[in-house]
């Protein structure tokens, strides 16, 4: 059929992808930081040049953009950027956020009206922060886009149709995923007055052709995209070791969540994908690793001295105030210390129990919700670690797959790009991703089991009722 690209815009480089559009196969790949400020769309926009310097793209009959999420670009009536770019979880934004949760009559409300109670992330909160913090700025604000429409539409040449997809929409705080339709009241709610939105278009429909003729997809979020590249479907989720965590599956409907912990998001498929996410995943390992005077490598060699629980040693990881359960003020905290206890080797295990139970909270709000899982994806560098890979089949309840490292929301874009050249109703069916896969035999599981209980039991007995039965 031909050959498509991938584009991976991050906060901080862009990957490039050229893939065969029938196989998958990778042919070529680019790869560029970001020059300038990180918060300058130009800057975005160089570094993709400069992956593709070097010939990425010759014989590329279309491209598929993915880019970081949330970000705001607020543009004047020329098409300028009013400032600089307002980049995802911006702290400074929190303050604006709960203005809006109040001023929209709560948390139901937005869960029902937009699948997802406004957090510093969303753009619907940037711009109440904008309309406060800088009014004139705000004043001249014409439309408003993420960093992937932004770029989707320069590839473009700058046309005057606007499009974004269902999964950049859905992470905005003014699209509903459930009813696929912009909120435009909610728009004027933060920023005082309407604004153009960029059309939202399907997963398989293209977003136009450059000058040149070369066809550019729809594009989408890194999160939509990268599932989209590991080939996740029903039944899977993917939890995302970063230094906070994130445990997201495929479903068929969006959910409604009024206490706020699920962000219905749409996927890069037609389907949804719910999200919980939680403030503390691989920086509690650092933090332990630290303590004990080692590396993250070191604290898994450690972890693996102990049996599973600890010796009774439970951590609950909220180092930095926690999401999920919703506890922005507490900290993290350590029970059943011992004298027994107090070895290197417990602390290290409790660690790292600690943090797969608070994912394993998020994974088990999903279930409660209907959502099926029988696997589990498990991503980034923490994933390696041989500690975590031996504890999460049974702390989890599930198959654990570990993917072989690889630029996969570049791939996911790259797969989206040769599906709006296919013109099929189905995605391509790329080869799924090489997987390492951890099982817990009945034994392990039970284990696994009586450890969770007894993480859940010291958090019912410090915060109880802190996450909805």
């Amino acid at each position: 059929m031909g050959i498509v690209a991938g584009l991976d815009s991050s906060a901080e480089y862009t990957n490039i992808v050229v893939c065969d559009a029938d196989t998958g196969g990778v042919i070529r790949h680019g790869h560029a930081e970001h020059a300038g400020e990180r918060d300058d769309p130009q800057s975005w926009l160089i570094s993709l040049g400069k992956a593709a310097s070097t010939g990425q793209l010759a014989d590329v009959q279309a491209i598929g953009v993915a880019a970081q999420q949330q970000g705001l670009v607020a543009l004047d009536g020329g098409g300028n950027p009013v400032g600089p770019a307002l980049l995802g979880n911006d702290r400074r934004v929190q303050t604006a956020a709960a203005d809006l949760v109040e001023s929209f009559g709560g948390r139901e409300a937005w869960a029902q009206a937009v699948g997802a109670v406004p957090q510093a992330a969303h753009p619907v909160a940037k711009l109440r922060w904008l309309a406060r913090e800088h009014p004139e700025a705000a004043q001249r604000v014409a439309e408003i886009m993420q960093p992937h429409d932004w770029l989707v539409w320069q590839l473009l040449g700058r046309p005057a149709r606007r499009v974004t997809d269902r999964g950049d929409a859905s992470g905005t705080g003014y699209w509903s995923a459930a009813t696929e339709t912009y909120r435009a009241d909610l728009v004027e709610l933060a920023l005082g007055h309407q604004v153009g939105l960029p059309e939202v278009i399907g997963p398989a429909q293209p977003a136009g052709q450059t000058p040149e003729g070369l066809l550019i997809s729809a594009g989408t979020g890194q999160t939509m995209a990268a599932a989209f590249g590991l080939g996740v479907g029903i039944g899977d989720a993917v939890i995302s070791l970063g230094a906070t965590g994130s445990v997201c599956a495929v479903h068929h409907e969006a959910l409604v969540d009024p206490s706020g912990i699920i962000t219905s998001y749409a996927d890069a498929t037609g389907m949804h994908l719910p999200v919980v996410r939680t403030l503390n995943a691989t920086r509690v390992l650092r933090g332990a690793a630290g303590m004990l005077s080692t590396d993250l490598a070191g604290l898994s060699e450690l972890a693996m001295r102990s049996t599973p629980g600890s010796s009774g040693l439970v951590m609950l990881p909220y180092l930095e105030g926690e999401q999920t359960p919703e506890l922005p003020h507490t900290a993290g905290s350590l029970h059943g210390l011992r004298r027994e206890s107090m070895q290197p080797e417990f602390l290290a295990r409790a660690a790292v129990e600690g943090m797969l139970c608070g994912l394993a909270d998020g994974l088990e709000v999903l279930r409660r919700r209907g959502v099926a899982v029988r696997r589990v994806f498990l991503l980034g560098q923490a994933a390696e670690l041989g500690a975590v890979r031996a504890a999460a089949p049974g702390l989890l309840g599930a198959q654990v797959v570990v993917p072989e490292p690889a630029p996969y929301a570049a791939i996911g874009a790259a797969r989206q790009a040769a599906w709006a050249l296919s013109g099929s109703p189905r995605p391509p069916q790329w080869p799924a991703a090489s997987c390492q896969v951890f099982e817990a035999g009945e034994e392990e599981l039970s284990m696994g089991q009586a450890v969770r209980q007894q993480y859940v039991t010291v958090r019912e007995e410090m915060y109880p009722g802190a996450l909805p039965a």
